[in-house]
Parts: C-alpha cells; sequence; structure tokens
C-alpha cells in the first residue's frame, strides 16, 4: 500500500514557501514605495516640519519659539515627519500590496467588498487626521496657552516632544474616524447583527469618553473634541451598515464552488 503523506507534506510545505515569499515581495515593493516618496520629499523635510508645527507655532506667544533639547532633534525629528508624510502619501500602495496578498484567500463578494473598504478606510483616516490638525490642535493649543499668561509661565516645548504628542493624536483620531467600517465590516460579515450594535449604543458612548480620556491631554475640551465624534461616526456606521445586512441567500457556498470550478478548470485546462 503506497503511502502519500511524504508528497501532501512536501506540497504543503511548497505552498507555504510560496505565500511566505510572495509576502516578501509584496512588503519589498510597499517598502520601496515608502522609501522612494521619502527621498523626493526629504529635500523639504524643514518646510514639511514647520508646517507640522504651524498650530502650535500660532499658539505661542509673541516672539514665542518651539526648543530642543535633544543635540540631534533638530535633524531627527524633521525627518521623522517627512517619514510620516512619505507613509501616507504611499499608504494606497501599502493597502493595494496587502490586497493583492489576501485577494486569492477571498471569496468573490468578499473580494468586491474589499476595494470599498480600502478606499473608505484610507479616506477616513486621512479626514481624521484632518480634524485633529485643523479643529483639535487650534483649539487645544490655545486653550492651554491662556492658561499661561496667569502663571507667568513661558509656553516653550521641545519639537521631539510636540512629535509625540502630535502622532499620539493624528493615530487616535485617525483610528476613531475608522469606526463605520468597523461597523460595516462587523455587520456583513455577520460577527454582530445590527440590532445587537443598536442594543448597545449606551455602552459604546460610554466607552468612546473612557477612551478619548485615556488618549487626551488631562482636559474636558479635547476629550470632547474626540468622544463626540467617535459616537456621531458610530452612529454613522449603524445608518450605513442597514445597505450590507447580510441576506438569506447570501452564504458562501456559491461562492466556494465558483472558486472550486474555477481551481478545477485551471488545474485540467484540457477537461
Amino acid at each position: 500500500m503506497s503511502d502519500n503523506h511524504p508528497s501532501e507534506d512536501s506540497g504543503l510545505q511548497e505552498s507555504f514557501l510560496s505565500h511566505l515569499f510572495e509576502l516578501r515581495d509584496r512588503v519589498i515593493k510597499a517598502g520601496l514605495a515608502i522609501i522612494i516618496v521619502f527621498v523626493c520629499l526629504v529635500y523639504w523635510a524643514p518646510d514639511i516640519f514647520h508646517l507640522f508645527a504651524q498650530p502650535l507655532l500660532k499658539a505661542l506667544p509673541a516672539g514665542g519659539k518651539m526648543i530642543v533639547t535633544d543635540v540631534t532633534g533638530s535633524f531627527f525629528v524633521p525627518m521623522k515627519v517627512t517619514m510620516l508624510v512619505a507613509f501616507l502619501v504611499a499608504l494606497p500602495v501599502v493597502m493595494y500590496q496587502l490586497w493583492a496578498f489576501i485577494a486569492p484567500g477571498l471569496y468573490q463578494h468578499e473580494r468586491k467588498l474589499i476595494v470599498p473598504l480600502v478606499v473608505s478606510s484610507y479616506s477616513l483616516f486621512i479626514f481624521g487626521m484632518s480634524f485633529a490638525y485643523f479643529l483639535v490642535f487650534p483649539t487645544v493649543f490655545e486653550f492651554m496657552a491662556s492658561y499661561n499668561a496667569p502663571l507667568g509661565a513661558e509656553m516653550s516645548t521641545d519639537i521631539d516632544n510636540y512629535l509625540s504628542f502630535a502622532m499620539t493624536t493624528f493615530l487616535a483620531f485617525g483610528i476613531t474616524f475608522e469606526v463605520p467600517v468597523v461597523v460595516v465590516v462587523l455587520v456583513r460579515m455577520g460577527v454582530v447583527s445590527l440590532a445587537k450594535l443598536r442594543e448597545i449604543r449606551p455602552y459604546v458612548i460610554v466607552g468612546a469618553f473612557v477612551i478619548s480620556a485615556v488618549v487626551t491631554p488631562p482636559d474636558v475640551l479635547s476629550q470632547l473634541l474626540l468622544a463626540v465624534p467617535m459616537t456621531l461616526l458610530y452612529e454613522l456606521g449603524l445608518l450605513i451598515a442597514r445597505f450590507y445586512v447580510p441576506k438569506p441567500g447570501d452564504d458562501d457556498s456559491a461562492d466556494a464552488d465558483a472558486d472550486a470550478n474555477a481551481n478545477a478548470n485551471a488545474n485540467n485546462p484540457g477537461a
């Protein structure tokens, strides 16, 4: 009696290695895209940082400046900001490489959902960062600066500390604005029903204020500027998810059969 286990094991190993090599190639392509954009922008790194720090610079009193407490900070901080901008510019390429890697393992109806999700996720993340830059930063910095005059304190912020604060805030608001996408995906994939998401609305509101208290500066204004949009975006997600509720006929069996037939035809071209 013949034993097919060695051939099966070797086939699985080859399949795993092929996926690993493909992942490596996708990561290299995504990394090259970021590096190319960074190289194109690095000449303007000081200007990019000046634009990045503009909300704080406007809030400083007359003659106020940012300071550098680290010997290499004046060089590396603008480089980090430029790398962040390069990543955001190249993010569609990164997302495409990720999509191209996982697409073969998805059903047909899932592939149709990927492109709208990628576009909406990227757009909402950029919109969240823009919301933080154009509204949250000026409001919070002016609010904080108003407390320095009565104290007789001079508001001078180290550029490295400002970078850490801005990165944390950008990340918090970028992720927050992904709430509608998360809600739609949960409903469309049948993980949670739309009725259940509506039922837990009070807990989501409380959770939004708890999260905003953790990730924002310790003042009520900045917490409200994160918690209120998070709550409204959750409601927007519930509104949009109504159009993506899976119907009784929406199952994976048809897609699975179609994919199996496609694979069979590909493996037997002469059939």
